[in-house]
């Protein structure tokens, strides 16, 4: 990291004390409450004055009657928000639970007085003060009998009554009868090669459906999965809890294209309609905006005006520049760089022929930032994603592909507050995309936003059931949320393809989150050393060895190069400080969880309360002026 890029990252997350107040009035919304008793009180007090009193000659004392009411409300309203609005207080006391019933019944006492006077009736002001202080005293006591009798956290269940509660909390599973997969389309081309345009055109169709909001649309990932599958219509439906099926074949020859599709309804394995497209490569267009409305007929979707200019829009009108756009995209998506540096050199050629394309822009920003994470290109490749995105947005302000390449880079260069507004652009396109949802649960989780964090997590089961990480991510904001049944429940018959190291080190880290070290070291065990560096095969190797309390080992897993990939990346830095916090080396879990915190992960609930990998520290006064720090960048962050 730059010293430039730190000092930005520690100027975003500092807020002075006065700073942090007035952010903590307006995530209450202390400010547009008391404007408006300001306001609207004032037009009241003159409407009895003027009118009532004046007019109509109500007594004096209505003015003071209305006066003292509007006042207890406000007082009892801000009290309600600002406690509302805050953490679990020590002991289960609940402020605002004590104060606004005395309030009010302070406020009844004084109104009835003066209501009593102002009709003549006077002697009994001692007798109601007398009552209304017995009711407060009754209050306040029975109420603390109820805290003290409370205990502080959630009591322990037996193990069987717990499991057994696991079914009912589980989080729901988005469900939509009109929800489709869109199977990769079969390539029976001549040539050899076209891979790229069939999986290619399978993602177009698919962009182009997940862009209306009343389809659930099966991303990508999943659909892939099911390439050359020998599964029928019911189980693939069964599966993946869909009521439609797309399928087809795609011909390409030379500059002639076929595409053939059917929709199946999944349940009943029912044909409902078959389509054959013929035509050239500069037809391509057409035919997939044709085969996308037939599917929303089909499924009976009534479209608003902006999906329906969707579906016409044209992105690449030129084909060859078109073509080579599905070639670079198939090659990021299959960890392939070798030749990518052509395919780019022909795309930003092909800017020449088509002028200043917004989306040939956005397309090269993406294809740059994937280049740069599968570790071609370094920081020069970020640079030149940024700069594309921003061209691209510079003339159309929709495109999602732009807005989500800004949005990770923006993460990963510890900027959440700019990530957080480039995300939220990408969703707002293209709500359906399987890697804006990801980016925002993560994005949601390191912030401390976990209900946010939640939603989108569920909505990437939803619509990539069969990626294991799905099922992981999910698990983990409802851990980050303090949600444990939930999350074990999530697990109970799951099976994990754990080839690839990020799945195995996810399930391992839940695993032990939940109090299952055993299970979690017997997901490690089998990792070993790898011979060219892998970034989440050290990191398991590294918690292993956090987890055994095998300090040698830990201080050989800690190698430089991943040292220098945590330092750039504010989870990893949280992981690297959870595992010196297990071996009961504060000092070093601070020093990583300050860079945590200055890169963006700023989750106070989780460092205080719900990640038990900080247990053995959360008592030292160091650990303790941390949390205090990083309790002030938290409240101020809006979302």
């Amino acid at each position: 990291m730059s010293p430039s890029k730190g000092e930005d990252a520690v100027e975003e997350g500092k807020a002075p004390f006065f700073g942090a107040f007035l952010a903590k009035l307006r995530k209450r919304r202390i400010i547009e409450t008391l404007a408006a008793f300001i306001g609207g009180g004032w037009l009241i007090l003159e409407f009895v004055d003027r009118l009532l009193v004046a007019h109509y000659h109500f007594p004096d004392e209505a003015i003071d009657l209305t006066f003292i009411t509007i006042l207890a409300a406000l007082v009892s309203t801000v009290i309600w928000r600002w406690f509302r609005g805050g953490e679990a207080r020590p002991g289960n006391v609940k402020v605002e639970v004590l104060l606004v019933p005395l309030i009010i019944l302070a406020t009844v006492a004084i109104d009835l007085n003066i209501v009593l006077d102002s009709v003549g009736i006077s002697g009994l002001r001692l007798m109601i003060g007398l009552a209304a202080l017995c009711l407060g005293i009754a209050w306040v006591v029975i109420k603390s009998l109820q805290w003290a009798a409370r205990p502080p956290g959630p009591s322990p269940e037996p193990v069987e009554k717990e499991e057994a509660k696991y079914a009912a909390t589980a989080p729901a599973v988005i469900r939509s009868d009109k929800s489709i997969v869109v199977l990769p389309f079969v390539n029976i081309s001549p040539e050899e090669g076209q891979d790229y345009f069939c999986d290619g055109m399978t993602e177009e169709i698919i962009t182009d459906l997940s862009h209306i909001h009343d389809l659930l649309v099966i991303s990508r990932n999943t659909a892939m999965t099911y390439k050359a599958t020998k599964k029928d219509s019911r189980t693939i439906g069964d599966e993946l809890k869909v009521r439609y099926i797309l399928e087809g074949s795609v011909r390409k020859a030379g500059d002639s294209l076929r595409i053939t599709a059917q929709l199946i309804d999944a349940a009943s394995d029912t044909h409902l309609w078959a389509e054959k497209y013929s035509g050239t490569l500069d037809d391509v267009f057409d035919m997939q905006e044709k085969l996308s409305r037939v599917i929303v007929d089909a499924l009976r979707v009534r479209l608003s005006s902006a999906e329906q200019a969707s579906l016409a829009r044209r992105a690449i009108a030129d084909s060859e520049v078109y073509d080579d756009w599905l070639r670079a995209r198939h090659m990021v998506r299959n960890y392939s760089v070798e030749g990518l540096d052509k395919v780019i050199s022909r795309l930003e050629a092909g800017l020449k022929r088509t002028g200043n394309n917004p989306e040939v822009m956005a397309g090269l920003a993406f294809i740059y930032w994937h280049a740069g994470m599968l570790g071609s290109g370094g920081q020069d490749a970020y640079d030149r994603a940024v700069d594309w995105a921003t061209r691209a947005l510079a003339i159309d302000s929709t495109l999602a592909y732009a807005h989500l390449t800004l949005g990770n880079i923006y993460i990963m260069r510890g900027k959440p507050r700019q990530a957080l507004a480039a995300l939220k652009a990408a969703y707002a396109s293209d709500p359906g995309d399987w890697e804006t949802r990801l980016f925002l649960a993560y994005l949601y989780a390191g912030v401390g936003r976990h209900s946010e964090a939640v939603i989108h997590a569920q909505a990437l089961l939803a619509i990539d059931p069969n990626e294991p990480m799905s099922k992981i991510w999910l698990c983990w904001v409802l851990l980050y949320d303090g949600r444990l049944q939930e999350a074990r429940s999530l697990l109970q018959g799951a099976n994990f393809d754990l080839a690839l190291p990020h799945r195995r080190f996810g399930l391992a880290q839940i695993r032990a989150w939940l109090g299952q070290r055993e299970l979690a070291e017997e997901i490690l065990a089998p990792v070993e050393a790898p011979k060219a560096y892998d970034y989440m095969t050290q990191l398991c190797l590294l918690l292993r060895a956090a987890l055994q309390g095998d300090r040698e080992a830990f201080r050989r897993d800690l190698t430089p190069d991943l040292v220098q990939s945590v330092l750039a990346d504010a989870w990893g830095a949280c992981t690297v400080a959870e595992c010196y916090s297990l071996l009961g080396d504060i000092e070093s879990a601070l020093h990583w969880l300050d860079r945590a915190v200055n890169w963006g992960w700023f989750n106070y609930p989780l460092y205080a309360r719900t990640d038990p990998f900080f247990e053995p520290m959360r008592r030292d006064p160091r650990f303790q002026a941390f949390l205090e720090r990083v309790k002030v960048q938290w409240e101020s962050f809006e979302v």
